[in-house]
């Protein structure tokens, strides 16, 4: 088997499949890329036995079959080359590769992609849908930093997806911070819901950035598969009912406050570090203005900056703590937010001012105790 191909191109599609390997595996296997070569055609595969990435790129080539290289080893090498073209030399006897550039050959053997394991087929006619690369990649990055990283409860681990004729939901939830995003220019023939792990979940965004094409999301019990241009990836889905999140929402909230979402978000980044210690920032309430402080008593260190807003409620005081609430406050995409509150022992939301087309988006964020 031989192929030509540019360095730099087959540089990106490595660099996106090697997001997928682990770093410890159960198959020594699984620690190379899988290279299928019929002629022109190229395909490259990687998975993790959990979750798998296909995709195809033209080359110059002849002969076909399958072999299997170490992804390290061969990423390694490809970083170090000037865009130029390369042309792979494999031996069908004993998978030998020999890469032949401008100015040199470097050679290591490969494995018999015979052993590469096959990746998981979502069956025909199971239920899927069509989402714009835009939208999806958009939905994604405004969930996915609220997945927990918790084993005692596997759900909080990924993105839920809630389908049904009129919209998709997305939500995500760590226990102390939950975003519940809604778009209405997708939707499903039928109701349905899948988990989508954080892995994937990431893989996808970093995917979907260049993409321009719209995605088929197609799931079954246990799998669910994106194809897009001339990418597959498919994914175990986590097993299990995710939470109702409709009802930890907080309603009717008497409180509301509508602030620059850059001026806060800089004061809370500079008062945070102030709180180094039990992480805790405290937002002061009252007359429009929004006071937010922060100490160390073991460091003798604090910080105090107002701002104003427009308050609408009763003089208040409450506690957050500092990296969700910066976070939260950095996935909202909006000149001015919205922050409702009741009372200092119940959850807070966080809601972009203006919403994007198709969009609804609502962000909790839980409260820390206040010792006043």
């Amino acid at each position: 088997m031989k192929f030509q191909v540019s360095s730099t191109k087959l540089l990106q599609q490595m660099q996106i499949l090697s997001r997928v390997i682990a770093a410890k595996n159960s198959l020594p296997i699984l620690e190379t890329v899988l290279f299928e070569i019929d002629g022109n055609q190229l395909k490259l595969t990687a998975s993790d036995s959990e979750t798998t990435i296909r995709t195809e790129i033209e080359v110059e080539g002849e002969g076909a079959g399958k072999v299997a290289f170490d992804v390290k080893r061969l990423l390694d090498t490809l970083k170090e080359f000037p865009e130029q073209p390369l042309t792979f030399e494999i031996n069908d006897q004993n998978f030998g590769l020999n890469i032949v550039s401008s100015n040199g050959n470097y050679s290591f053997v490969g494995v018999n992609g015979a052993e590469y394991p096959d990746m998981v087929a979502v069956p025909e006619g199971a239920p899927s849908f069509t989402i714009a690369a835009g939208t999806l990649l958009g939905a994604l990055n405004k969930t996915v930093f609220c997945t927990a990283d918790d084993p005692l409860r596997p759900v909080m681990n990924g993105v839920f997806f809630d389908l049904d004729t009129e919209k998709i939901t997305l939500v995500a939830t760590d226990a102390h911070r939950l975003v519940r995003y809604i778009n209405v220019s997708a939707h499903t023939e039928l109701q349905s819901n899948f988990i989508l792990p954080k892995k994937p979940a990431n893989l996808l965004r970093n995917v979907l950035a260049k993409e321009q094409e719209d995605v088929i999301v197609t799931f079954s019990e246990k799998n669910v598969c994106f194809i897009f241009g001339k990418t597959v990836i498919v994914c175990r889905q986590i097993e299990g009912r995710f939470p109702n999140y409709n009802a930890v929402i907080p309603q009717n909230n008497q409180n509301k406050i509508v602030v620059d979402r850059q001026s806060i978000l800089n004061a809370a980044k500079r008062v945070a570090v102030f709180a180094a210690g039990t992480g805790l920032i405290k937002l002061a309430l009252s007359d429009n203005r929004i006071t937010i402080s922060a100490q160390d008593i073991d460091f003798s260190t604090s910080a105090e900056e107002t701002i104003e807003c427009s308050y609408e409620g009763v003089p208040m005081s409450i506690g957050f703590k500092a990296p969700f609430l910066v976070e939260v406050l950095g996935a909202v995409q909006s000149d001015n937010v919205v922050i409702e509150l009741s009372d200092p022992s119940k959850a807070g939301l966080i809601l972009p001012f203006e919403n994007e087309e198709n969009e609804d988006i609502v962000m909790l964020l839980m409260p820390m105790l206040l010792n006043e």
